[in-house]
């Protein structure tokens, strides 16, 4: 297959590749949210190869301007063995502290999680966002600390996490313990110490996998009435055939009547 097949069919995982690149292009500033929005959503809507090559048309696929212009590709690529495989990628993290003094910080988009993540809130506040990030292990901690604060930890669905954080007049979210991991993802471990403050744990998928589940329940719900209509048109032209049917049969009896009294009267 070439890349003059534009009415080949796309799968989900041509779609995700198109999508991992609009997201590239959102964190580095390429696109603003409402043009990452609309591509996202055109993303999941694409049917053929041919839908899809105009979306990353003026994107380039890596770092730096001078990168080639990514092009859909129309050959078929053995799946991976594993989702997470390619998330859990050793090395350093990004950054492996954050601080809020009557302030706050973010950690979020694509970055790499470090084995130990120390985080400190004083009359302030800070999220930790994993959904998009990657890992430098398979199991990484954050360390929470905080004073008349609070810290957030955003993990994705399929993420053990673990909490072992103590509270004084404070307290760690518990609630997203027990949930079953996904086989290979990583492990979160969520402890510290919160005085008179909050650390919070929550579990949400990405706006990009919103969105297109979204889109999914749309279509759904599209070919519902679709069938709904299908349905009805079947069942009035069944109830319509019936009463020609009817219909036909009354006129052959009276037919028969008349030629009957006909007869009779002859």
């Amino acid at each position: 297959m070439t890349d003059d097949a534009p009415d080949l069919r796309a799968s989900d995982a041509d779609r995700e590749r198109v999508a991992e690149i609009l997201r590239d292009a959102l964190a580095e500033g390429r696109l603003d949210m409402a043009e990452f929005e609309e591509r996202l959503d055109a993303t999941y809507r694409a049917r053929t190869y041919g839908d899809l090559a105009p979306i990353t048309r003026d994107l380039p696929a890596g770092q730096g301007a001078a990168a080639p212009v990514p092009r859909v590709s129309m050959t078929k690529e053995p799946a991976e063995s594993g989702g997470w495989a390619g998330r859990i990628t050793g090395g350093e993290g990004t950054s492996s502290w954050a601080v809020a003094v009557l302030s706050g910080f973010e950690r979020k988009g694509r970055w790499t999680v470090p084995k130990r993540f120390n985080c400190f809130a004083f009359c302030g506040g800070g999220e930790l966002d994993l959904r998009e990030a990657n890992f430098a292990d398979g199991e990484v901690v954050i360390n929470c600390v905080a004073v008349m604060g609070g810290l957030n930890v955003i993990v994705p669905p399929g993420v053990e996490v673990v909490v072992r954080g103590i509270g004084i007049m404070g307290g760690f979210d518990h609630r997203e313990e027990g949930v079953p991991a996904e086989p290979g993802a990583p492990r979160v471990v969520v402890t510290g110490f919160a005085f008179w403050g909050g650390v919070g744990v929550e579990r949400k998928v990405t706006r990009a996998e919103r969105l297109r589940l979204k889109e999914e329940r749309r279509q759904e719900k599209l070919d519902r009435r679709a069938a709904r209509r299908e349905l009805h048109s079947s069942f009035r032209e069944d109830v319509e055939e019936a009463h020609r049917t009817m219909l036909d049969g009354h006129r052959d009896l009276m037919r028969e009547r008349r030629e009957e009294r006909r007869r009779r009267e002859d």
